[in-house]
């Protein structure tokens, strides 16, 4: 083929080459596009997820918001435990008649407060009476006896007796006093008031009534007698406490109670007098546990100069246990949200995220991180509420 043959036929053999090999370009091109992968379409989701958890507002709502870098603080530990006032068995007392016999007067009411000595109630009755005959007989018979060892005296000194004779006599004088010594004790223990035994031994005159008479400076708290009604020695008839002093009593589950001795201290808040506080320490921890409701009593005492604290009012009882350091977070910066708790950390300017955490039971408005947050962190303690708020509108945008 000529020369001139060959340069007429390039121009259209390069043409077609061209376009084969943009054909074939164009197929492997087409064949080199993919679809997004598995793992690529699975990330987007959870970036978004994650994004979702950061909300950053305006720099003029930062003034609603409080935020405290997380430190570790001292964290007392306390055990919550019902109870209630009542009166210092001590300082409590029963008192009733030494004599049967009725009841004439009733001398005091529930709520007045008494001396020792008192007379509380008076009681006719025949054994009294008995008793001062009983009494006279043993001075009469003592003022003999006093007279025949004056009489004995002269008359061992004028040798008219012997010595024998007089040591008889005063044998004798001195068993009479004694015997009017015990009937004069019996009638201080039937009740008979010192001047009435006076008048019985100088007047001769008896005493109609036993006093029934308190032996405790305190206020009656409990009447158990009228007028008319028969008493029988031992029937307790007036209770009489002094309430200057009580007892703040406790039943302890049996979990709590093994970790509660004798000294620790305790505060007590009685929602009677207003949520006031006062403080204690436990002077008594059972030493057994109630079948009946697996609890363990406790006691504390608790000064009462003003006689506020009436018993069988309610009272909570905080037994202060150890002091240990922790990481806290205030009560109020917790968001409680598919029963979980969460906080909002503060990652940049005006940039917050929703953290879950896990927090231990609140102490003194305080609940200690377990898991989920470190010292150092900045916390919204402030406004939690509000944020909350404001992360679940931009949610709904």
């Amino acid at each position: 083929m000529h020369a001139c043959d060959l340069g007429r036929l390039r121009g259209p053999l390069q043409t077609a080459l061209t376009v084969c090999a943009l054909a074939t370009l164009t197929l492997l091109g087409a064949c080199g596009e993919r679809k997004p992968s598995a793992a690529a379409s699975a990330s987007a989701p959870a970036a978004q997820a994650a994004d979702s958890a950061l909300l950053k507002i305006p720099p003029g709502m930062a003034e609603r918001f409080e935020v405290a870098t997380l430190a570790e603080q001292a964290l007392e530990s306390f055990k919550e435990v019902t109870g209630r006032i009542e009166a210092n068995d001590r300082l409590v007392t029963r008192i009733g008649a030494s004599v049967t016999g009725r009841v004439t007067e009733v001398l005091v009411e529930i709520g007045d407060k008494v001396q020792p000595g008192q007379a509380l109630a008076r009681v006719a009755s025949p054994e009294l009476a008995q008793a001062q005959m009983a009494y006279l007989r043993a001075h009469s018979a003592a003022t003999l006896a006093e007279r025949a060892v004056e009489r004995a005296r002269q008359l061992f000194q004028a040798d008219v007796i012997g010595s024998a004779e007089l040591q008889r006599r005063e044998a004798e004088l001195a068993l009479a006093r004694a015997e009017q010594r015990a009937v004069q004790d019996q009638l201080r223990l039937l009740g008979l008031p010192a001047e009435a035994l006076g008048r019985l031994q100088t007047q001769g005159v008896l005493h109609p009534h036993a006093s029934v008479v308190s032996t405790l400076s305190g206020v009656v708290i409990e009447r158990k007698v009228s007028n008319g009604q028969v008493a029988q020695p031992g029937d307790p008839l007036f209770t009489v406490a002094d309430l200057s002093k009580v007892w703040v009593v406790g039943d302890a589950p049996e979990q709590t109670a093994r970790s509660v001795q004798v000294g620790q201290r305790v505060d007590i808040e009685v929602p009677a007098l207003g949520g006031r506080q006062l403080s204690g320490k436990i002077v008594y921890v059972g030493d057994t546990v109630s079948p009946d409701t697996r609890t363990v009593p406790l006691r504390t005492q608790v000064d009462n100069p003003g006689r506020e604290l009436k018993p069988q009012m309610l009272a909570n009882m905080r037994i202060r246990g150890e002091v240990r350091r922790a990481l806290v977070v205030p009560q109020e910066a917790v968001i409680r949200e598919g029963e979980r708790d969460h906080v909002y950390v503060q990652v940049a300017d005006h940039t917050y995220r929703y953290t879950p955490v896990e927090l231990g039971p609140a102490q003194q408005q305080l609940r200690p991180v377990l898991q989920g947050l470190s010292a150092g962190q900045s916390v919204v303690v402030r406004g939690a509420f509000h944020l909350h708020n404001e992360r679940q509108r931009a949610e709904l945008q």
